[in-house]
């Protein structure tokens, strides 16, 4: 299965919900921004050499830290040697090695979140509650509907107070969960690894463990 985790807007935490997702499934996350990579690089071949042809996509998976990840690349000559068209067959190469694949997507709607998109099987929204990352997300939302990727969920992430939950879920057309302001998440980052790593009886590992479910429920059904 493979689940695009995709917002509209830039700064919403998306690439943190979809690192704690992958941790959470048992899956390998792909960092499909061809452009600014978020998730953390290393030693090895990476999605810029997979669509280059000088790697094949399972070999570019690292399996030595706590989410099997394949990263992307961090030169802007790599980014030029890329085949952003092959990104979907790569994408589909570690789906059917791993099983479960997260693609951690670009912000905003451009050509590489359309790609990721249409070879993903569902979808998850990411959004901060403020009014424009909201109004960004209902558009990312029209482009998964328009390419068929199913939401399967919307995350409202960085909460500090209440949200309206339902009027979003009727908004966005998916069911909501809130992701918390929250310390134990904030170490894990800065640490960089899953919160179930530095937290796992924490609240907030326990609502990406519930993510993880409900995703897992919705796509497999």
């Amino acid at each position: 299965m493979i689940v695009a985790v995709t917002g509209g807007k830039g700064g919403v935490g998306k690439t943190t919900v979809a690192y704690n997702l992958a941790a959470a499934l048992d899956a390998v996350v792909v960092d499909a921004d061809l452009g600014m990579t978020d998730l953390p690089g290393g030693h090895g071949p990476d999605l810029h050499d997979v669509l280059a042809g000088r790697a094949a996509p399972v070999e570019a998976v690292r399996e030595d830290g706590p989410v099997a990840m394949l990263p992307c690349g961090r030169s802007l000559a790599g980014a030029r040697a890329a085949d952003p068209t092959a990104l979907a067959d790569a994408i589909e190469a570690v789906a059917g090695a791993y099983g479960w694949v997260v693609v951690d997507c670009p912000a905003g709607l451009s050509s590489d979140v359309g790609l990721s998109l249409c070879v993903a099987d569902g979808s998850l929204l990411v959004t901060t509650p403020d009014e424009p990352a909201v109004a960004d997300a209902v558009r990312a939302r029209a482009l998964a509907r328009e390419l068929d990727a199913g939401l399967a969920r919307v995350v409202v992430n960085r909460v500090e107070a209440t949200v309206p939950t339902a009027a979003l879920a009727r908004e966005l057309g998916a069911p909501v969960t809130v992701v918390p302001e929250s310390e134990p998440l904030a170490r894990a980052q800065r640490a960089g690894v899953p919160v179930r790593e530095t937290a796992p009886d924490s609240d907030v590992a326990e609502r990406f463990v519930a993510l993880a479910d409900a995703v897992h429920s919705s796509l497999s059904s």
